[in-house]
């Protein structure tokens, strides 16, 4: 987290328009705007520091009605069984209006920092400091550790600091200048600040990430990639905030453990890593034995999560993995949690800009190739095996199970749409090699040959590597 500035504090100056309030049944063109207006002299709440608590939880994004992953509703993400229940009692609203009904909800959330507030013993004059509420918003955060906490309040503040200018799923735009306080962090002053890298060595296995480490009862140890070969990485989006994420997986015992290894933040790529890459972090069903997983904050149906820091920010992490367990840089080793077999989830979603991602996981800006190795080699095969050759490119080797036949790809990663010199073999033992060879703009193959209850050998070249498998996969 950047230090935040010191400049003069005071609560929010607003518009006499917007203090005078409107008559019954009147409606507004800044219906979000008026809310918060109201919401902050209602309840005494710094109206720009409600707004940046609101940001920083949603975007300003209510998501119509429907819950984060952690149970959090509305833009000021009232949490079942703790917010939500609280802002029922304070406003006498219904759960359901505070679910549904942005105002209730933005109200519901001022009422419970107002309550914080007054645990605190702030007086009318600290109330109108938004730096003496640090505390009721870290608290608010409901963080399953003063670290977690520390690292919400911190985020809300910088927010504030850098102000806010969004606009509404509506197309209302809700404005807050840029207004840095002094933070009164109190006790969280001595928690451990997560915007830091860790400074254990042995606690994160990525030398950026700060470590925050889940509950045990939401990962198993293990003894990876000795027990079980690490091959996949399963990119998801978290439903939830950075800090809101860190604290669910440190949250538990709970009816459906959930964790994932890394958490990447949306507005400057900060990561933390919550479970040893060595152990099975519970995020990706059938994959959980064989991937490291990255949530990343944010929701599927709202891109402005997804930023360009962001997504550089997680590619570096997707490379440094990769790299590390000789994980093929490809879209079939690098999935989305919707693609893992079996699943239920849509992340990362329709927003999540694969192209992107993956022309910063190989370290370049150009393009990325548009072929896949199931495509070249057709409908029925499936990758059983590949190699990486060099950064130029990848070689693959595929299955159909239907007609027992092997496939081979090399499928390039450079100089895509020039030709240049590429190629592909496979040789089914007792039979002469099948080659393609030549000059070309994305990859060479198919070669195929029918190999059932046969050993292969098979290969490729790209740029200057070479790969030769030795006779293997026998039967499949």
């Amino acid at each position: 987290m950047k230090n935040l500035r010191i400049l003069l504090t005071g609560a929010a100056v607003l518009p006499l328009s917007l203090l005078a309030g409107q008559p019954a049944g009147a409606t507004t063109a800044d219906p979000m705007a008026d809310a918060f207006a109201k919401a902050a002299s209602t309840y005494e709440v710094p109206r720009d520091l409600l707004v940046s608590v609101a940001y920083s939880e949603t975007h300003l994004d209510g998501h119509k009605g429907r819950p984060s992953a952690s149970g959090g509703y509305g833009v000021m993400h009232l949490v079942t069984a703790k917010t939500l229940d609280k802002a029922a009692t304070l406003t006498k609203k219904s759960a359901s209006v505070l679910k549904s009904d942005d105002a209730a909800n933005i109200a519901g959330g001022a009422a419970v920092l107002r309550a914080l507030g007054d645990e605190l013993k702030l007086d009318a004059a600290a109330r109108k400091d938004a730096g003496k509420w640090y505390q009721a918003i870290a608290k608010y955060s409901g963080a399953a550790s003063p670290a977690v906490a520390r690292l919400y309040a911190d985020t809300v503040y910088e927010q504030l600091a850098q102000g806010v200018n969004a606009k509404t799923p509506a197309g209302e735009t809700v404005t807050a200048p840029a207004r840095a306080v002094t933070p009164d962090r109190g006790p969280y002053a001595d928690a451990d600040d997560l915007d830091q890298p860790s400074t254990l060595a042995a606690s994160t296995d990525y030398p950026s990430a700060a470590w925050a480490p889940a509950h045990s009862s939401n990962y198993a140890v293990s003894n990876r990639p000795t027990s079980d070969a690490i091959d996949r990485i399963v990119i998801h989006v978290a439903q939830g905030t950075y800090a809101g994420t860190i604290s669910w997986f440190q949250t538990g015992p709970r009816p459906n453990p959930t964790s994932a290894h890394y958490v990447v933040r949306s507005s400057d790529g900060a990561v933390t890593q919550t479970v040893r890459e060595k152990d099975r972090a519970f995020h990706a069903g059938d994959y959980n034995r064989r991937s490291v997983g990255i949530e990343h904050e944010g929701w599927v149906e709202n891109a402005t999560w997804f930023t360009d820091t962001m997504y550089r920010s997680s590619a570096a992490l997707t490379r440094n993995i990769a790299d590390r367990y000789g994980i093929p840089k490809d879209r079939t080793h690098i999935v989305g949690h919707n693609e893992v077999p079996g699943a239920d989830h849509t992340d990362p979603g329709r927003y999540w800009d694969w192209t992107k991602y993956m022309q910063y996981v190989g370290g370049s800006g150009g393009g990325t190739n548009p072929h896949t190795p199931e495509e070249v080699c057709g409908t029925g095969y499936k990758v059983i095996d590949s190699n990486a050759l060099g950064t130029a490119g990848t070689v693959f080797l595929l299955y159909n199970s239907a007609n027992g036949n092997n496939c081979v790809a090399t499928i390039k990663k450079t100089s895509l749409g020039t030709a240049t010199a590429t190629t592909a073999f496979l040789e089914v033992e007792g039979k002469a090699r099948v080659t393609d060879t030549g000059n070309f703009e994305y990859y060479a193959g198919p070669v195929r040959a029918a190999a059932a209850d046969k050993c292969v050998k098979w290969g490729g070249k790209a740029g200057t590597s070479t790969y030769e498998s030795p006779f293997e996969h026998c039967g499949s």
